[in-house]
C-alpha cells in the first residue's frame, strides 16, 4: 500500500536477499501512466507480422540527430530528435523507453481487468480482479462511505496508552511493502519493512529482514539538506497538516509540526544510500535477543508477537545503527506524538481509497510538489496500478494467455544462452585474473539458471478475501496476505521458483543469492526487442539488458556472492584489488557526469549498474559478432552492423524527465539517468572505428582508459 514507488537503495538487493532490477527510471516512478504513442508494441499470441516496428529494420532514424557528432554527445547523436519531438504527458513526471512499452502494456492489462469486473460469471481469482477494480472504481460508494472504513484503525491507534500498547501498535503494522528485489520501491512509511528471504549466510533457510522506515519523505536527505529539500520540507508539513484536516482532527497545524519533527529525528538515525549499498555491512545476523541487547526502547516481544514473528530467533538487521536509532526514539519521544504520527500515516496510507479529496490532497504532494507532475492519472490508471498490486500473477496468468508470443519467448531463450556463452569466452580472455578466480567465475556462469517471460506455476489467491464494494478493506487485506504468504515461507525450503516479478512487468532482474535471472514478458517488446527487427539492433537492445543482468553476478557487489549464492570472498587478494580498480575508474567517469550545473550523477552510488552496463554491452557485442559467424554483416540504410549495434543500445536508453524527478533520481536512484548510461559506448574500443571517433572529441577516452571490469 506503499503511495508512490521510488527508487532501491539497494542496488544489489535482497534476492529475496539480494536482488538488481534494470530501469533506471522504470514506468510508473511517480505513480503515473499514459504517454502518447502510435503503435502497439505488445506481442500476441495469436498475431504473426514480418514488419518491425520501428523502421524498416528495427530502429528509429527519424529520432536521431545526425547533425551531432556522435564523439561528442552519442545519447543526442542517436536520440536528439526524439528529445526534440517527445513531450512529456501532463501525467507523468517522466517518459523513457520503458514507458513506452508500458503505455501499450497498460491498456492491455485494463482490457483484462476490465473483463473480468464486467463478467458476471467470473470465477476463482478473476472474480477477485473484477471486484478488486470494482470497488476502487466505485467513486461514489467511496464519497457515501467517507472516512468511516478507516475509523476503526483510526480508534485503534487512539486507544493506545502506553509504550508497550505502541509496540503492539507497530508491531502489527509491520508488512512486506518493501521491494527489495525490483530495485525500484526500496521505501516504506511504516517504522520498519520486513522481507523474508533466503540468509546470506546460510543459504538453505530463509530468515526475516528487517529494515529502516518510518518517514513519508523519500530520503533522510529531504529532511536534512538545506535549499530545495528545505522547500519540501515546508511543502510537506503543509500536506500532513491538510490530511490531517480532511480527516476532522483538530489542532491540525500543530500536530504536523510536531510529526515532522518526530520524521527528522528518524531520519537523522537513517542510513545513507551508500551504508546501505554495501552488502557485507548490512548482513547482520541478529537473535530475537539482540534486538533488546543491542536496540533498547521498543518492547521488542510485544513488537515481535503482534508481528507474527513471536517464535522466531533469526533475522537479519540490514542497518542495526538505524533500528537501534528508532527503537531509542520509541522510548525517548512522547506517547501522543506518536499517535499522531501513526493517525497521519494511517490517513496518508489509505488516501487512494478515501474520497477523492485525501487522493487529491496526496496527488498534490507527492505528485505535483516532489515530482513534478502537472496531473494526476486517471482513475482507471490508479486502479489497474492497484489491483496488479493485490492481484498481480492473476492478471499475469491471463495476460500470457492473451498477449506472449511462444516464437517471440524461444527466440529470446536463443538470445539468453548466446549471450551467456560470449560472457564465459570473456571470462577466459581476462589477462588481469588469475585461474584460481577464473575457476570461480565460470562455476558462477555454469550454474546461472534463466527465467525468462512468466512462472512455470502461479500464485494461490484462494484465502484473499476481496469484496466489490469495500475498498480500503479490499487494500488492507491484500497488504495482510502478501506479508503472510511471506512469512509462511519460515522454517520451509527455499524456493528458487519464485518470481519477484509480474509478467506484465517492464524491468529484467538479477538474483545473486540464486543465481538466477528473471526477464518478464512485457521487456520483450520494441525498443528492447523485435522478432522482426535486425538483429544488430536487437543485440545492441535487449542483448545488452541481458548482458547487463548476467553482469550483475559480477558487478562490484554480485562479485560477492559465490556459484551457490553464498556472501564470501572468492577472489585472490590481487585479482579483487584490480577487480575494485576498474570500479573505481568507471565511478569517477560517472561522476563527472553533471545532469545540472549544481548537481553530478553520484558515480559511487550508481557503481553497480554502471559496471553491469559496461560489462553486458561488451558481452552483447561479443555475442553479436559471434552470431554473424564470420561473415562481414550488410549495411543497412547506410549503417552498417557496428553501428547498428550501438545505435541500438543508444536509443533503448532514451528519455525525458521534469526537473524535479531527475533531481530526486540523481539523489536516490542506483542507476544513472539513461542520457549517461548510453554514454557507456565510449569504454568499447569497437565503438571508435564504429563512428571515426577520435582525439578531442569530448567523449574520446585513450585506450588505457576505457574502463574494462570483464
Amino acid at each position: 500500500m506503499s503511495r508512490l514507488p521510488r527508487r532501491s537503495l539497494l542496488s544489489l538487493t535482497l534476492s529475496a536477499a539480494l536482488a538488481t532490477g534494470l530501469a533506471g527510471c522504470s514506468p510508473g516512478t511517480d505513480g503515473s501512466a499514459d504517454a502518447p504513442t502510435t503503435d502497439s508494441t505488445t506481442p500476441a499470441a495469436d498475431t504473426a507480422t514480418t514488419a518491425p516496428v520501428l523502421g524498416s529494420f528495427g530502429f528509429d532514424i527519424a529520432g536521431m540527430d545526425r547533425e551531432v557528432p556522435p564523439g561528442d554527445d552519442f545519447y543526442r547523436y542517436a536520440n536528439g530528435g526524439w528529445m526534440e519531438s517527445t513531450q512529456i504527458p501532463a501525467d507523468r513526471s517522466s517518459f523513457n523507453s520503458f514507458t513506452r512499452i508500458v503505455v501499450d502494456t497498460e491498456k492491455n492489462v485494463r482490457q483484462i481487468i476490465e473483463d473480468a469486473a464486467d463478467d458476471e460469471a467470473a470465477q476463482g481469482p478473476m472474480r477477485k480482479v473484477g471486484d478488486y477494480y470494482t470497488a476502487f472504481m466505485d467513486e461514489a460508494g467511496i464519497e457515501a462511505r467517507g472516512i468511516a472504513p478507516l475509523q476503526p484503525q483510526l480508534d485503534e491507534i487512539a486507544a493506545i496508552a502506553d509504550k508497550q500498547a505502541l509496540a503492539t501498535e507497530l508491531g502489527s503494522q509491520l508488512r512486506a511493502d518493501v521491494d527489495l528485489l525490483n530495485a525500484t520501491d526500496y521505501y516504506t512509511d511504516r517504522l520498519f519493512g520486513l522481507w523474508v528471504s533466503q540468509d546470506l549466510h546460510q543459504p538453505d533457510r530463509n530468515v526475516p529482514y528487517l529494515v529502516q522506515g518510518g518517514l513519508g519523505m523519500p530520503d533522510r536527505s529531504f529532511y536534512l539538506d538545506d535549499g530545495r529539500m528545505a522547500e519540501l520540507r515546508t511543502a510537506y508539513q503543509a500536506h500532513v497538516a491538510k490530511m490531517l484536516e480532511l480527516a476532522g482532527i483538530d489542532d491540525a497545524a500543530a500536530k504536523a509540526e510536531r510529526i515532522v519533527a518526530l520524521e527528522t529525528a528518524i531520519a537523522k538515525v537513517h542510513a545513507t544510500q551508500e551504508q546501505t549499498n554495501n552488502v557485507e555491512a548490512g548482513a547482520n545476523a541478529w537473535t530475537a535477543a539482540d534486538f533488546a541487547a543491542k536496540a533498547p526502547g521498543m518492547d521488542w516481544d510485544a513488537f515481535l508477537k503482534a508481528a507474527g514473528l513471536g517464535g522466531q530467533q533469526d533475522f537479519i538487521a540490514w542497518q542495526p545503527d538505524a533500528v537501534a536509532g528508532i527503537s531509542k526514539l520509541v522510548a525517548s519521544q512522547p506517547l501522543d506524538t506518536w499517535k499522531e504520527y501513526l493517525t497521519f500515516h494511517a490517513i496518508d496510507r489509505a488516501a487512494a481509497t478515501l474520497p477523492k479529496a485525501f487522493g487529491d490532497q496526496q496527488f498534490a504532494f507527492y505528485g505535483k510538489t516532489l515530482n513534478g507532475t502537472p496531473q494526476q492519472r486517471d482513475r482507471w490508471k490508479r486502479a489497474v496500478s492497484a489491483t496488479n498490486g493485490a492481484l498481480g500473477e492473476a492478471v499475469g496468468q491471463e495476460y500470457v494467455e492473451r498477449h506472449v508470443s511462444a516464437e517471440t519467448r524461444a527466440r529470446a531463450e536463443a538470445m539468453v544462452d548466446n549471450i551467456v556463452a560470449a560472457f564465459g569466452k570473456r571470462i577466459d580472455a581476462l589477462e588481469w585474473m588469475s585461474d584460481e578466480t577464473k575457476a570461480q567465475a565460470r562455476a558462477k556462469v555454469a550454474g546461472l539458471t534463466v527465467a525468462l517471460g512468466y512462472p512455470d506455476s502461479w500464485r494461490d489467491y484462494g484465502a484473499l478475501e476481496i469484496k466489490p464494494d469495500d475498498a480500503l478493506g479490499n487494500a488492507q487485506r491484500a497488504s495482510a496476505f502478501e506479508y503472510q504468504r511471506n512469512l509462511a515461507k519460515l522454517g520451509q525450503p527455499v524456493n528458487h521458483d519464485e518470481w519477484y516479478m509480474l509478467p506484465h512487468t517492464v524491468n529484467a532482474l538479477n538474483v545473486p543469492l540464486e543465481n538466477r535471472l528473471i526477464f518478464p514478458a512485457a521487456i520483450l517488446q520494441p525498443p528492447f526487442f523485435d522478432p522482426n527487427a535486425d538483429d544488430a539492433v536487437n543485440y545492441g537492445a535487449i542483448g545488452a539488458v541481458i548482458g547487463h543482468e548476467i553482469s550483475h553476478s559480477f558487478d562490484n557487489l554480485g562479485a560477492l556472492f559465490d556459484k551457490d549464492g553464498r556472501l564470501h570472498n572468492w577472489w585472490t587478494p590481487e585479482d579483487l584489488e584490480r577487480f575494485e580498480a576498474a570500479g573505481d575508474a568507471l565511478a569517477a567517469q560517472f561522476s563527472e557526469y553533471k545532469a545540472f550545473d549544481d548537481l553530478a550523477v553520484n558515480g559511487k552510488l550508481s557503481l553497480g549498474e554502471n559496471i553491469a552496463d559496461v560489462a553486458g554491452l561488451a558481452t552483447a557485442y561479443d555475442a553479436y559478432r559471434l552470431s554473424l559467424q564470420g561473415q562481414p554483416g550488410e549495411t543497412l540504410e547506410g549503417f552498417s552492423p557496428d553501428q547498428r549495434f550501438f545505435l541500438g543500445f543508444a536509443q533503448a536508453w532514451r528519455g525525458k524527465y521534469r526537473e524535479a524527478a531527475l533531481r530526486n533520481a540523481i539523489l536516490t536512484d542506483v542507476h544513472a539517468p539513461g542520457r549517461f548510461r548510453a554514454q557507456t559506448v565510449r569504454n568499447l574500443d569497437a565503438w571508435y572505428p564504429a563512428f571515426e571517433v577520435t582525439e578531442g572529441q569530448a567523449l574520446y577516452l585513450a585506450p588505457e582508459d576505457r574502463v574494462k571490469v570483464w
